[in-house]
């Protein structure tokens, strides 16, 4: 019964349950690392927890980015390609690509899970803190995520709404009143989504990336240490997110169902006269 029900959504509902299954996801591991860090930086817990904490918290981050991505995709062609949505994206084949991210990014993130959980520092328990063998792997991976797991869909984010910011735009002096105002709740809530993945995404990954060569280059200690706090701060920046999505797409869902009702009524009205034309010619044959 729910995935026929998950079927008969929109394909952008789709990947909304999926973004919320993968923030609902995350949120679990929380009370963990609240714990952690209330206790001053000790892990009392099994290892293995420690292990799932991290490769959930690169579970969430990177498959919220890839559905935020696609969210896009589908949203510019919703709006700037009407036909060609209705056509090509369906609830079967937005699900099937949905999978197809979870396995990318899990597969991909699988080194987490191997990697050394809990470590030893001054005698105190420590996780999130990898061994030192594994910061020269790290920066090879971080370099990976960084053009696959963020540059190509914060590129791709800025095309797409680039475009639906254009197209719309050009039609406020169109419409009525009614879909003026629509439209230019929609531009608003471009910015707002671009504005939110810079905010919480671009930080992490500039500050991860300086922290790698700080620690592998062997830089100033008092530097080293100032970015790993940075990273910390950023951390909860990205973590942030799946607060953030909910009440975003929350609110677009309506705006953008707003343009699809539109998109469809333009379609009928288009087709009307032909329908009218043909019906002319029989009774008159």
């Amino acid at each position: 019964m729910y995935l026929y029900l998950y079927f008969l959504s929109s394909a952008s509902y789709v990947v909304m349950m999926n973004l919320a299954l993968s923030d609902g996801s995350f949120s679990l591991t929380l009370p963990l690392r609240l714990a952690y860090y209330f206790r001053g930086g000790v892990w009392d817990f099994p290892d293995w927890l420690c292990r799932l904490c991290v490769y959930g918290f690169y579970l969430n981050l990177y498959t919220s980015i890839l559905f935020l991505t696609l969210l896009s995709v589908l949203r510019w062609l919703a709006v700037n390609h009407p036909l060609r949505h209705r056509d090509l994206v369906t609830p079967p084949r937005t699900l099937l690509v949905c999978l197809g991210v979870w396995l990318f990014v899990g597969v991909s993130s699988v080194p987490f899970l191997f990697n050394n959980g809990v470590t030893d520092r001054a005698g105190s328990l420590r996780c999130f803190e990898p061994s030192s063998p594994s910061w020269g792997r790290l920066l090879i991976l971080n370099y990976v995520a960084l053009a696959f797991g963020f540059l190509l869909p914060f590129l791709t984010i800025i095309v797409c709404y680039s475009r639906i910011v254009c197209h719309l735009t050009s039609r406020f002096d169109v419409h009525g009143g009614a879909r003026r105002c629509n439209r230019r709740r929609s531009v608003r809530l471009v910015a707002m989504v671009t504005a939110t993945f810079l905010l919480c995404f671009l930080p992490y990954h500039v500050i991860r990336t300086l922290h790698l060569h700080a620690v592998c280059g062997g830089w100033d200690c008092e530097v080293t240490v100032a970015l790993q706090r940075a990273v910390v701060v950023t951390l909860c920046l990205a973590a942030s997110n799946s607060v953030v999505n909910p009440l975003l797409y929350y609110y677009a869902t309506g705006t953008f169902r707003g343009h699809m009702r539109d998109a469809h009524l333009s379609l009928r009205r288009s087709k009307r006269p032909q329908v009218t034309l043909v019906s002319r010619k029989n009774t008159n044959a």
